[in-house]
C-alpha cells in the first residue's frame, strides 16, 4: 500500500510538472508583456523586405512590420536576423517569438507552426536574359537555375520544372543573386521584389520576368499553441489594414499597395 501511495504521488507530481510545462509553452504573450521586449526574426539579406543600410541598421518592409507589432504591443523589439533555412527552427526553439520574414503559408509548414493573417503581397517567378527563350517550364529543361536552398521558390520550382533542370542551390539570397549576376547560371528563381532590385542594380544583365511560380502573400509565423499571441497579432494586422498602414508600407517598399490579402 505504501508503494502504491508513492507511485500515486509520483504520478500527481509528473502531471503537475506537465501542466506547468504546457502552461509555460503557451504564455508567450504574457512573457513578452512582462519582459517588455518581443524577439522577432527578420531577414537581412532580402531587400526590400529586409536588409541593412550603410550603418548596418536593419530596414525593409518586414522590419517595419516588426516595429509596428512591437509598438502596438507597447514593448521594445529585438530583431533577430534569420535566413530562409533557419527561420522556422528559430521559432520552434524559442529563439524568436514571431517570424516576419517573407514567410509563405503551406500545408507542410502548418503542421509545425501557426500563421497570422497575411500582411504583405509577395510572389515568386523565374527570371532570365531577354535573349534566352523561355515561354514555359518545359523550356527550362537542361538549363541552370540559381535558387536559395529551402526557400519557397526552391520548393515550387521542383513541382513544375523538368527533371533535367540543373539546380544551383545557395544558402542565402545574396549568394543566389551573386551567382546569377556573375553568369554562373542561366536563370534565377526568386521573388519579384528581389528580382526588381537586382535588375535595377544590374541593367547590363538584360534580365526579365519569364514564368510565374506562385502568388504567395506574406504571413507572420507563430509557435504552435500560442493562441493569445496569434489573436493579438491578427488584431494589429486588421487595424493596420483598415487604417491604410499596410497599403502605405507596401507602397513604400514594393511600389504598390498591399491590396486584398487573405486572412
Amino acid at each position: 500500500m505504501k508503494y502504491s501511495k508513492r507511485q500515486f504521488a509520483s504520478i500527481l507530481a509528473a502531471a503537475a510538472l506537465f501542466s506547468v510545462g504546457a502552461a509555460h509553452a503557451q504564455n508567450a504573450l504574457d512573457n513578452v508583456l512582462k519582459a517588455k521586449t518581443i524577439k522577432i526574426a527578420v531577414p537581412t539579406d532580402y531587400p526590400p523586405y529586409g536588409s541593412v543600410d550603410k550603418t548596418m541598421t536593419p530596414q525593409g518592409l518586414d522590419v517595419e512590420m516588426a516595429q509596428l507589432i512591437a509598438s502596438k504591443l507597447g514593448v521594445k523589439v529585438e530583431l533577430v536576423p534569420v535566413t530562409s533555412a533557419n527561420r522556422i527552427p528559430y521559432l520552434q526553439t524559442r529563439k524568436a517569438d514571431l517570424v516576419i520574414s517573407t514567410l509563405g503559408k503551406n500545408a507542410e509548414r502548418e503542421k509545425v507552426i501557426d500563421f497570422s493573417a497575411a500582411y504583405a503581397p509577395f510572389f515568386q517567378a523565374v527570371y532570365a536574359s531577354k535573349n534566352l527563350a523561355i515561354k514555359s517550364f518545359a523550356d527550362m529543361g537542361g538549363k541552370s537555375v540559381a535558387v536559395t536552398r529551402g526557400a519557397m521558390e526552391d520548393q515550387e520550382l521542383a513541382k513544375v520544372a523538368p527533371s533535367n533542370v540543373d539546380y544551383k542551390r545557395f544558402e542565402d539570397n545574396n549568394a543566389t543573386i551573386a551567382a546569377f549576376v556573375a553568369g554562373q547560371t542561366q536563370t534565377i528563381a526568386t521573388s519579384a521584389a528581389v528580382a526588381g532590385d537586382m535588375m535595377q542594380k544590374n541593367p547590363q544583365l538584360g534580365a526579365e520576368y519569364k514564368l510565374l511560380l506562385k502568388d504567395s502573400p506574406c504571413f507572420i509565423g507563430i509557435a504552435k499553441g500560442e493562441d493569445a499571441l496569434k489573436t493579438k497579432v491578427n488584431d494589429i494586422i486588421a487595424g493596420a489594414k483598415k487604417d491604410g498602414t499596410l497599403d502605405a508600407m507596401a507602397k513604400k517598399w514594393l511600389g504598390r499597395p498591399a491590396g486584398d490579402l487573405p486572412v
